[in-house]
């Protein structure tokens, strides 16, 4: 019996670029990825729109303050839709599938940003002072490149020097916004 061919039953039949029954290949999604982004998209601008109603929306020629938010979230639900019907037609022959999640610059990314909200305005009901713009955005700038695969600290230095720089001068002295800009114990 060498070289025979095994029976069916010992291998999966798969014709060429057949694609296995998953939930996916069920519903017709020709790529994972555009799908499930699109469906993301979705979300937020539904999530978008819907806070949006909280504020008063008037109409185009009499604007209220939810009138922008409330269209901006409209475009990006329908731009997820669209994105996710592109994804039931077009796709890699595999599926274009999801690949693993990058944990490490996720944390850092949302880290980042957490740390810019905390340090901006501080935490009054924890007793954490507001330590002001520029502050902030030394650590929003060292926090998120420490999710890149190299850290430079001169170039991120600089960096965050530059955008303090271009923050101040256009927040503070451009807008004349009323924020602290230094820490509240040195102002």
């Amino acid at each position: 019996m060498h070289g025979e061919e095994p029976h069916s039953y010992d291998r999966p039949a798969r014709r060429h670029g057949a694609v296995p029954h998953t939930q996916e290949a069920i519903l017709g999604i020709k790529s994972q990825r555009d799908f499930y982004s699109g469906a993301m998209f979705s979300a937020f601008g539904v999530a978008f729109a819907w806070g949006a109603t909280s504020y008063t929306v008037g109409d185009a020629a009499r604007m209220g303050p939810g009138y922008f938010p409330l269209i901006v979230g409209v475009l990006i639900a329908v731009l997820g839709s669209l994105i996710m019907l592109n994804a039931l037609r077009h796709g890699g022959a595999d599926g274009d599938p999801i690949g693993k999640i990058a944990w490490k610059p996720l944390c850092y990314v949302i880290g980042a940003n957490l740390a810019f909200g905390v340090l901006l305005a501080g935490l009054p009901s924890l007793g954490i002072p507001a330590m002001g713009l520029i502050v902030a955005i030394y650590a929003l700038t060292f926090i998120a490149s420490m999710a890149g695969e190299q850290f430079d600290r001169k170039s991120v230095a600089i960096l965050a020097t530059v955008l303090a720089i271009g923050s101040y001068v256009a927040f503070e002295l451009a807008l004349k916004l009323n924020f602290p800009i230094w820490p509240t114990f040195i102002a």
